[in-house]
This record gives C-alpha cells, structure tokens and sequence, in this order.
C-alpha cells in the first residue's frame, strides 16, 4: 500500500502533466487565433493599399494630362513640329546673314 506521501507526489505529478498537457493546447489554439488575426489584418491592410495606388494612378493620369495641355504638347507631333520650327528658323537666320 502506498503513503501517504507517496499518493500526494502522483497526484502532483499527474496535475503537473495535465497542466502542461492543457497549456499546450491553449498555446496552440491561441497561435491558430493570432495567425488568423494577423492573416485578416494584412488582408485588409493590402485592399486599402491597392486602393490608394488606383487613386494614385488616377491623380497621375490627370496631372500628366493637365502638364501636356498646359505646354500645349500632344505627344510625338509636338516633337516634330517643334524640330521642323527649329529648322525653319535656323534656314530663316542663314539666309538673313549669309545673303543666301
């Protein structure tokens, strides 16, 4: 038969294994939870910045736009037509001082 002392230290063994048994669960679900928190959060963080660079996008569009009417450019005929008046001045000069 066992003492006293004997079925005392069982017993603290056998609430010891149940404690770490039970902590090990609750640090397991507890990790499940947090990545699922963790995992929603970034969700949500990368649908707001995906927002934010439409908008951005969108404000670039209208800013490009805006600089090319404010410059009067439309694209690659601006460029031509802007070398074509830089030849045509530079044919004007020549002939004005070379008599020509």
């Amino acid at each position: 038969m066992k003492s006293d002392g004997e079925s005392k230290f069982s017993q603290l063994l056998i609430g010891l294994g149940l404690g770490v048994m039970g902590g090990l669960i609750a640090a397991i679900l507890a990790r499940k939870e947090t990545l699922d928190g963790l995992r929603e959060r970034s969700g949500k963080s990368l649908d707001y910045l995906n927002q934010l660079v439409g908008k951005l996008g969108e404000t670039a569009d209208v800013v490009v736009h805006q600089g090319k009417k404010f410059l009067g450019c439309k694209g690659a005929n601006s460029v031509e037509q802007t070398t074509k008046a830089e030849e045509q001045a530079y044919q004007e000069d020549r002939r004005e001082y070379l008599g020509g």
